[in-house]
């Protein structure tokens, strides 16, 4: 009995978790307008008020970064809360194969309101 109660408290003191969305979870490469470079498109979602920069970035099976191109300055973009925005990614034909995911990060300002936040890292699984 003290077992639950004590989980009950737990439970009930513990703080909200909140993070963004990045979809599609399985992405699939197209053709670009450019010769041998493929594209996707993805939709990231911010729900979350204390943040408002996203980086994004590519990996490979062992998570090593892979080269691509996007919007934003070096793969980190400005997204206000509760806004949603389509972003184009853009890979060379000779990285398809190694490519394995897709992944977004929230970016933490230094010095912000908060002393404890939580960045978030989602991943979308390249088919």
């Amino acid at each position: 009995m003290y077992r639950t109660l004590i989980l009950i408290i737990l439970l009930g003191l513990s703080g909200y978790a909140s993070s963004h969305q990045f979809t599609p979870t399985y992405p699939e490469w197209e053709q670009s307008s450019t010769a041998g470079i493929l594209q996707t498109t993805m939709l990231l979602f911010n729900s979350r008020e204390d943040i408002l920069f996203y980086e994004l970035k590519v990996f490979d099976e062992d998570w090593n970064s892979i080269p691509f191109a996007g919007a934003g300055l070096a793969g980190i973009m400005l997204i206000p809360y509760l806004e949603r925005k389509f972003i184009p990614i853009y890979i060379r034909k000779q990285d398809v194969d190694t490519a394995r995911y897709i992944c977004s990060r929230s970016k933490i300002i230094a010095g912000g309101k908060q002393a404890s936040q939580v960045s978030s890292r989602i991943c979308s699984k390249l088919k």
